[in-house]
């Protein structure tokens, strides 16, 4: 099956798109520029598409993600630390993001004759985020059915919609991914921090499906404790 991924350049999705590579026709990349404070994950994208031999496209956004006020991802605020499943990480989501991505997506792969559009959506990301859940890429998908009746058939592939963090890095260990060539940090540095939400859970992930992290971490030890708390919290 023809397939587009969008990729964002972070560990899930550049994982999709080689899984997507070894076992369908990746025919394109697509990334989205939406005022991201993290926008150097871009380039990690880029750099999938160049390894995987598929074209690239970042579609600008930015305007409309000025509107997306009130995520500590796009307006400035800061990006809390601590475990990703804390309350405290609900200040990341940004307003009907994968809903946005996805539908030029579609647009996309409609254009080009394509038969699905992959999304690297995972189980992970169901308490904090709407737009990940189950209930959403099954509804989305029939929306689009309609939205396409009579131009085009295409298929939303979510492969890791009931997967662990952990899974999808066991995953990419057995397809060959190059981790260190991914980005998931949401501050944007020279390094991962280590302490962000995302940093937390990326650590973890590899802790928990036994694999190395090639990862550089200003704070590499942060991730126990944060893992701790989170626990603590969870007993009471």
């Amino acid at each position: 099956m023809k397939t587009i991924v969008i990729c964002s350049g972070g560990l899930d999705s550049v994982t999709l798109a080689y899984k997507v590579a070894a076992e369908r026709a990746l025919t394109r990349l697509v990334s989205f520029d939406y005022g991201q404070r993290h926008k150097k994950e871009l380039e990690y994208a880029r750099r999938c598409a160049l390894h995987l031999g598929v074209p690239h496209d970042v579609v600008d956004i930015t305007a409309v993600g000025r509107l997306l006020t009130g995520s500590a991802l796009t307006s400035g605020g800061p990006v809390p630390e601590g475990h990703y499943a804390e309350d405290s990480m609900r200040v990341t989501v940004v307003p009907n993001r994968n809903a946005i991505m996805l539908a030029v997506a579609f647009g996309v792969a409609a254009a080009e004759q394509a038969d699905a559009v992959a999304a690297a959506v995972h189980g992970g990301d169901h308490f904090i985020y709407p737009d990940c859940r189950p209930a959403f890429v099954e509804a989305f998908e029939a929306m689009q059915r309609h939205a396409l009746e009579g131009l085009a058939s295409i298929a939303l592939y979510a492969p890791f919609l009931q997967l662990s963090k952990a899974d999808i890095v066991s995953e990419g260990a057995r397809l060959g991914v190059p981790f260190a060539e991914t980005w998931s940090c949401y501050q944007g540095g020279a390094h991962h921090c280590g302490r962000c939400g995302t940093c937390v859970e990326r650590r973890e992930a590899f802790h928990l499906a036994a694999q190395n992290d090639p990862t550089s971490y200003e704070d590499p030890d942060y991730w126990t404790e944060a893992c701790q708390q989170y626990q603590a919290t969870q007993g009471q």
